[in-house]
C-alpha cells in the first residue's frame, strides 16, 4: 500500500488579512506536500478559514451586513492569495459550510454520548480576539491578554463542558510513546508541564451570541469556537468519504500561540469521541513568531505586509519562488525570527542569483547538445559525491518536516558544483580537448537535472524554468514513483540544451531603493508624527566606553581568517561551530553565535577577522570556542567584518 501523506495548516481567523506570516505557514506546507509527491506518496494538503465566534458577529454588526455575508468576504481573500503565492492545497475548508457542521455535530454526538460532555454554568474570564479562556493568573497586569494587551471580559451563562480533566494521564501516556508528537522539543516540554498542572474541564459551548455551529438537541447553543474550529482536520475529509484514507494528519502546521489547543485539546476530544492512538494526529509542528520590523505582524499595526506585492515588486516572473525560498531559508522553521526585505534583496542575488542563476549560466554556454560522457576523474567523482550527500541530507531534512535544513544540504552542493566548474575550466578544455568538455559539461547538466528537482518543492517555477534550459519537460508527480535524486540522473548524448535568459534577473541600485522603500516597515508610534515612507531609520542611541590607551589596544591579536568549515551545533540554532584558518598549522575552533543571519554553506572560504588572543571559552562538554570572530549589528542583523582582495590567513589587522 502507498504510504499517504496529510498536512494542515491552522483555518485562519477572517478577522484579518493575508500576511507574511499566514504565508510562511501555508508555503511551508506546500513545500512539504509536494516534496511528499515527488517521493511517490499519496499526499493531501488541507487550508482553510475559521469563520464563526463573537468577534466576528461584533464585526458584522459594525459594519451593517450579517455574519454569513461578512464571512463570505473576507473568505475569499484568503482562498484567492494562496494560489498567487504558488501554493496548491487540494481542499479549502470554511468553517460556515454545512459539509462542517455535520462533522462537528457528528463528532460532538460522539463525545456526548461518551458521558464526556456535559451541562453546566461557566464564568469566568474571555478574550475576544483569542476567542479563548483565561485565568487571572495567566492575564497580564491590568488583566490584559498576554497575546492581544486587552481587558479580559467577564462572562457569566449557561454552557456545556467537555471533561477535559478526565484525559490527564492518557495525554501524558500518549506523549510518552509518541515523544516527537509535538516538535520542537522544547515545546513538547511546555505541553508535558501544562498538563502536569492539572487540567481544568472545558466550556465548549455559549449562549450569547447565534454566529455558530448549533449544539445537537439543544439549539439555544452554539459550539465554542475552538471546538469547531480544531474539528476541521477531520470534518474535511468525511465527504466524500473515499478522502478518509488519509486520516489520520501526518502534521498540523501550527503557531506556538495555539500550541496548547492542538497538542492537549484536539487529541483529548478525539480520545472522547473514540478514536485510539494510533487514529490519533502523528505530529504537531509548533513554529515561532514571524515579526516584521521587530513587530508580530497584525492590522492594528499597520504592519501586515502582503506577500503578493512584495513578490510581484521583487520580480514578476521568479518573485514568488524567490519569496518562498527566502521565508522558509531565512528562519528555522520551528524558531521565532524577523522577516526584513533587506535579507530578501540579498538572499535573491546571493543565494539565488550567484550560486543558483549563475551554475545555470555557467554550464550551458559551451554546446548545444549533451555530448558523449568520457571517463569520471576525481574532480567528477567528488562532484557527485556531494551531489549525493546534498540530495540524501535535503530528503532527511524535508522528512523531518524541517526546510530550512534541507535547503541549506541543497545550497551545500550547489557551492560544490560552482567550484567543481572553477576547477575543471571547461572554457580551457573547449579550445584543448573537446572529449574532455563532453565529460564536464554531461556532469553539469546531470547535476542541474538533480538540482532542478531538489528545489522543486520550495521553486517549483524555477525548477520548470531550470529543466526547459535543460532540455526537460516538467516534473510530473506519479504514486508510487519516487523521483528524489539519490543518485546523480543519466543524460543520454545528443540531448537538446537551450540556453535562455538568466533565471533571477539583476536588481539595479533603483530596483532595489524602490522595493525597500515600498515595504519599509511603519515606525512604532509614540505620539510623534509618523516618519517619511522610505526615510532612513533613527540610529539607536550608542553606547559610549570608557577610552583606552594605544597599550592596551596593542594587546588584542587580531588577524585574517579563512573559514574552513561550518556546522550548525543540534538544539542551538544560533550558534555555529567553525573552523578557521589563522595561519597556524592546524584551524582554530570557533563557536559564534550567528547562525541567525549565516547558513554554513555560505560561510565556507569566507575570510573574516577573528580575535585569536582571547580566553577560550566553553559552550557545552567538548564545545570550545578559541577565539572570536568580529561582526557589526545592525538593526538585529549581524554582519561579519571581511578584508577586501585576496589576504593570506594568518595576516595581522592593524
Amino acid at each position: 500500500m502507498t504510504e499517504r501523506f496529510y498536512v494542515t495548516t491552522p483555518i485562519y481567523y477572517i478577522n484579518d488579512v493575508p500576511h507574511l506570516g499566514s504565508a510562511y505557514t501555508t508555503i511551508a506546507a506546500d513545500v512539504l506536500c509536494r516534496y511528499q509527491r515527488l517521493r511517490g506518496r499519496e499526499a493531501r494538503f488541507l487550508t482553510g478559514t475559521d469563520e464563526h465566534g463573537l468577534k466576528i458577529q461584533r464585526a458584522a454588526e459594525e459594519r451593517g451586513t450579517s455574519p454569513q455575508a461578512l464571512a463570505d468576504e473576507m473568505s475569499v481573500k484568503f482562498r484567492e492569495a494562496w494560489p498567487l503565492l504558488g501554493c496548491a492545497p487540494d481542499d479549502f475548508i470554511r468553517t460556515s459550510e454545512a459539509r462542517h457542521a455535520r462533522g462537528v455535530q457528528a463528532l460532538w454526538r460522539k463525545i456526548h454520548a461518551a458521558g464526556d460532555i456535559y451541562l453546566g454554568h461557566y464564568q469566568g474570564l474571555y478574550c475576544v480576539g483569542c476567542e479563548a479562556y483565561y485565568t487571572e493568573k495567566e492575564l497580564d497586569a491590568g488583566g490584559l491578554c498576554p497575546i492581544h494587551g486587552t481587558p479580559a471580559e467577564a462572562v457569566e451563562e449557561e454552557s456545556y463542558f467537555f471533561r477535559l480533566s478526565r484525559y490527564a494521564e492518557r495525554l501524558l501516556a500518549f506523549y510518552d510513546h509518541n515523544p516527537s508528537f509535538v516538535v520542537p522539543p522544547s515545546r513538547m516540554n511546555e505541553v508535558r508541564s501544562f498538563v502536569r498542572g492539572g487540567l481544568q474541564d472545558l466550556s465548549i459551548s455559549r449562549t450569547t451570541f447565534r454566529w455558530g455551529v448549533e449544539v445537537p438537541d439543544d439549539p439555544r447553543h452554539v459550539m465554542y469556537v475552538w471546538f469547531d474550529a480544531l474539528s476541521n482536520y477531520h470534518t474535511a475529509l468525511q465527504e466524500p468519504e473515499d478522502n478518509r484514507r488519509f486520516w489520520p494528519a501526518s502534521v498540523h502546521l501550527v503557531g506556538k500561540d495555539i500550541l496548547r489547543f492542538h497538542a492537549v485539546y484536539w487529541p483529548a476530544f478525539l480520545m472522547a469521541a473514540g478514536f485510539p492512538d494510533e487514529a490519533l494526529p502523528r505530529q504537531v509542528l509548533a513554529h515561532g513568531f514571524l515579526t516584521y520590523g521587530g513587530r508580530k505582524m497584525s492590522k492594528s499595526l499597520r504592519n501586515t505586509i502582503s506577500p503578493v506585492a512584495l513578490a510581484s515588486a521583487l520580480s514578476p516572473s521568479v518573485g514568488v519562488d524567490a519569496l518562498r525560498y527566502c521565508l522558509l531559508r531565512s528562519v528555522s522553521f520551528g524558531q521565532d525570527g524577523d522577516f526584513s526585505v533587506e535579507d530578501l534583496l540579498q538572499r535573491y542575488a546571493s543565494d539565488l542569483g550567484n550560486t543558483l542563476g549563475n551554475l545555470v549560466s555557467r554550464a550551458l554556454p559551451f554546446t548545444e547538445r549533451v555530448g558523449e560522457r568520457g571517463t569520471l576523474g576525481p574532480l567528477e567523482e567528488a562532484m557527485n559525491a556531494q551531489l549525493r550527500e546534498s540530495a540524501r541530507a535535503a530528503a532527511e531534512a524535508f522528512d523531518a518536516h524541517a526546510p530550512t535544513r534541507a535547503l541549506e544540504a541543497i545550497w551545500a552542493g550547489l557551492a560544490a558544483a560552482n567550484h567543481y566548474v572553477d576547477r575543471a575550466t571547461p572554457w580551457v578544455a573547449k579550445k584543448q580537448d573537446p572529449a574532455r568538455l563532453d565529460t564536464i559539461v554531461a556532469t553539469l547538466v546531470e547535476a542541474l537535472d538533480a538540482f532542478s528537482v531538489m528545489i522543486a518543492p520550495v521553486m517549483p517555477q524555477v525548477a520548470t524554468a531550470m529543466r526547459a534550459q535543460l532540455g526537460l519537460g516538467p516534473l510530473r508527480s506519479e504514486v508510487g514513483r519516487d523521483q528524489w535524486p539519490f543518485e546523480p540522473p543519466r543524460r543520454a548524448p545528443g540531448g537538446e540544451l537551450r540556453r535562455g535568459k538568466p533565471i533571477f534577473p539583476r536588481l539595479d541600485d533603483g530596483q532595489r531603493a524602490l522595493v525597500l522603500k515600498a515595504f519599509a516597515p511603519p515606525e512604532e508610534s509614540d505620539g510623534a508624527a509618523p516618519a517619511a515612507a522610505g526615510a532612513p531609520a533613527q540610529a539607536p542611541a550608542r553606547e559610549v566606553k570608557p577610552l583606552v590607551d594605544y597599550a592596551t589596544f596593542a594587546k588584542m591579536e587580531l588577524r585574517v581568517g579563512t573559514v574552513v568549515s561550518a556546522e550548525r551545533i543540534k538544539r542551538k540554532d544560533r550558534l555555529l561551530s567553525l573552523r578557521v584558518d589563522v595561519g597556524e598549522p592546524e584551524p582554530r575552533s570557533l563557536v559564534a553565535g550567528i547562525g541567525q543571519d549565516y547558513s554554513p554553506p555560505e560561510l565556507v572560504g569566507r575570510r573574516i577577522v577573528v580575535l585569536c588572543n582571547l580566553e577560550p571559552r566553553q559552550f557545552a562538554k567538548g564545545l570550545d570556542s578559541h577565539g572570536m570572530l568580529l561582526a557589526a549589528e545592525d538593526g538585529g542583523k549581524v554582519r561579519l567584518l571581511g578584508v577586501d582582495g585576496e589576504v593570506a590567513p594568518g595576516a595581522a589587522v592593524r
